[in-house]
């Protein structure tokens, strides 16, 4: 079930038959049916905290909180390298106490214009290969350390894909709606080298839900 170190890792998204999940970068798409979408929420209630990257917040400017079911929302999260994140996002309410994770170099006063309004901004190291996207094992450490002991990871593609290259998720939930779309896809790169390298998921359950259907599982890290 992964590293007990740090955050369990629950990676959901919605895509079409063809395995898209936007029209194109930056304009969203509305896959999930009103069944489908109530399962989302439930499992918002069941985590401490929710992720999305910038781009899903200046495409779609979510909310991320439950409103379909009982439950408390989640912790806004939010990885920001350039601190674009606008100051009046939906998702940034002050008593939800929202996170937004940057690196060192972002503009010190949008850093202190997000803190005047109750946003904790974080520094995290950038990886090594491409200093644009965050170093995912240091942030996880740090919501560790924050008492964040769950986390959903919403996307978008460039987020789904990051963690899992990284072999950072403990549970994968894909909601497939009966549509194609030919659009922009949630996976954008290989995730292994050859087949015999590309991560499979274990104990796999699916169910129909409306006219969605939502497969669930967890990756097995195990092979090379």
């Amino acid at each position: 079930m992964g590293n007990t170190d740090r955050p369990r890792v629950t990676l959901t998204y919605a895509q079409s038959l063809d395995g898209s999940i936007a029209i194109r970068s930056g304009v969203p798409l509305a896959l999930s049916g009103t069944e489908s979408m109530h399962y989302t929420h439930q499992l918002r209630a069941a985590h401490d905290a929710i992720l999305i990257g910038i781009g899903t917040v200046l495409s779609d400017d979510p909310r991320l909180n439950v409103r379909l079911t009982s439950g408390l929302s989640p912790r806004p999260i939010v990885l920001d390298s350039g601190l674009r994140c606008p100051l009046r996002a939906r998702c940034l309410e002050a008593n939800r106490r929202p996170i937004v994770a940057t690196t060192a170099r972002a503009s010190a006063l949008r850093r202190h214009e997000l803190e005047a309004q109750g946003v904790t901004v974080i520094s995290i190291t950038s990886c090594s290969d491409n200093e644009s996207y965050l170093d995912l094992s240091a942030l996880l450490n740090v919501l560790a350390a924050q008492g964040i002991r769950s986390l959903m990871v919403e996307g978008g593609a460039r987020v789904i894909t990051s963690f899992l290259r990284a072999r950072l998720v403990d549970r994968l939930i894909i909601t497939i709606a009966p549509v194609l779309v030919g659009g922009a896809h949630g996976v954008i790169d290989l995730l292994g080298t050859d087949e015999s390298g590309f991560p499979r998921l274990r104990q796999t359950t699916w169910q129909q839900l409306g006219n969605d259907w939502v497969v669930a599982g967890f990756p097995d890290w195990s092979r090379p």
